[in-house]
């Protein structure tokens, strides 16, 4: 059974009719730019095959039920008691159930985003459908079921896919005319303020801008995007994903600390976010800062240009000339950032060992997944030796799979 299917059929089985619709959206690999997106800097991800389905349909009340394959049960909110959920502060944990949250955190973020009057808050530039003629606002009530194939806590954006499916099916259904990028925002939103996870826009703007075939580069200051080609099946190259089933939550004090440091560093140089610095600001860094500051902002620094190195690569000489950029990457991430863990580099260091272009931990760290980039010819070897390695170690068998660039959100039925 597909997810589409698991979505359907749970939609189904609690209400005993079909839903109006079924959209999904994709999760992520980021390819190269780790932790820069809330630096507003650059990164490189793509979307992936595995998705994110939505069951969704018009109930005519004035709540939302969600339900979901990953959680027992079934949450739902009157639509104008939203804002009393959120935002959550900082530091507690969501009014609703965390799963939930992403769900009725993205109506919500809707909703204050069209400024419905029940909110207090103004229209901020909806189309005029976002309104009845007689003012009434569109937001009724809907039913929602939730199933995905977007592997939960491997760093590959399960969130994103989610808020972007969601969002996808209210702007239909609400009839809100809302374009990819804002609803990028819409979902950022949701995961900052419904959920209480401090994650830049790098993971919303990828799924919603997926193209098959192609990475998105994407100026996290400007939302100024760009299409790059992969080359990757042209080449002969598979990107494997190695989920060391080691879990990750972005709400929990890790990636705080890593966004708190960020901004002293800026503060110390007297700059708006680390993207306005550079290679060559490095060494005044090392002056004004402590040790474990300035090594988390030389890992934002380095990082961003290791992204412009990568597109120019990409580009100007093709995919397996960004094999050192990946390493280059994880050692970092290792070393600077510090958010790699043992089966992390495990992962990493038997894929290079066994002939892998590049490789690098993806995704926010703690855990989660690597990516080794493969000549297809020995994509076996490489699994094989690092289902030994983690044996051998004895870590958790990790799950192994490759990915490909793919498309963005769309309505499946």
């Amino acid at each position: 059974m597909t997810a589409a299917d698991a979505a359907r059929d749970l939609f189904v089985a609690a209400h005993d009719r079909r839903p109006d619709g079924i959209w999904s959206a994709p999760g992520r690999v980021n390819l190269i730019g780790e932790h820069t997106d809330y630096n507003e800097g650059f990164v490189l991800p793509f979307a992936i095959q595995h998705r994110t389905y939505a069951a969704v349909a018009l109930t005519g009340t004035d709540e939302i039920r969600v339900r979901s394959t990953f959680a027992e049960g079934e949450v739902k909110a009157h639509i104008s008691d939203l804002d009393g959920f959120f935002p959550t502060p900082a530091g507690q944990v969501p009014a609703v159930p965390e799963w939930s949250a992403y769900v009725l955190g993205v109506a919500w973020a809707l909703r204050m985003r069209a400024g419905d009057p029940s909110t207090g808050s103004g229209a901020q530039g909806l189309s005029s459908t976002a309104q009845d003629p007689d003012g009434a606002t569109r937001f009724r009530g809907v039913d929602i079921a939730i199933a995905s194939d977007v592997p939960v806590g491997a760093g590959l954006s399960s969130s994103a896919a989610i808020e972007g499916a969601v969002a996808s099916a209210l702007n239909d259904l609400w009839e809100l005319g809302l374009d990819p990028v804002t609803l990028a925002q819409i979902g950022r939103r949701a995961e900052n303020e419904a959920v209480g996870a401090p994650t830049g826009i790098m993971d919303q703007m990828s799924s919603m801008l997926g193209q098959p075939d192609a990475a998105t580069f994407i100026d996290c200051r400007s939302l100024q995007t760009r299409s790059i080609p992969t080359g990757f099946h042209d080449a002969g190259l598979e990107v494997l994903v190695i989920d060391t089933q080691v879990k990750h939550a972005h709400a929990t004090g890790g990636y705080g600390e890593r966004r708190a440091s960020c901004e002293l560093g800026a503060k110390l140089l007297g700059i708006r976010s680390l993207r306005d610095a550079s290679v060559a600001d490095l060494p005044r860094a090392a002056e004004v800062m402590d040790e474990v500051t300035f090594r988390r902002v030389r890992h934002i620094v380095t990082e961003n240009q290791r992204v412009l190195d990568t597109v120019e690569a990409l580009t100007q000489r093709g995919p397996r000339a960004i094999g050192d950029l990946l390493v280059a990457s994880h050692v970092s991430m290792r070393d600077d950032f510090e958010i790699s863990s043992v089966e992390l580099d495990v992962a990493v260091d038997t894929a290079l060992a066994n002939s892998a272009v590049g490789a690098r931990m993806t995704g926010g760290g703690f855990g989660g997944a690597a990516i080794a980039l493969v000549a297809h010819a020995d994509l076996q070897r490489v699994s094989d030796a690092v289902i030994a390695a983690f044996a051998q170690a004895g870590f958790a068998t990790p799950h192994l799979f490759t990915v490909e660039p793919s498309e963005g959100p769309r309505r499946d039925a």
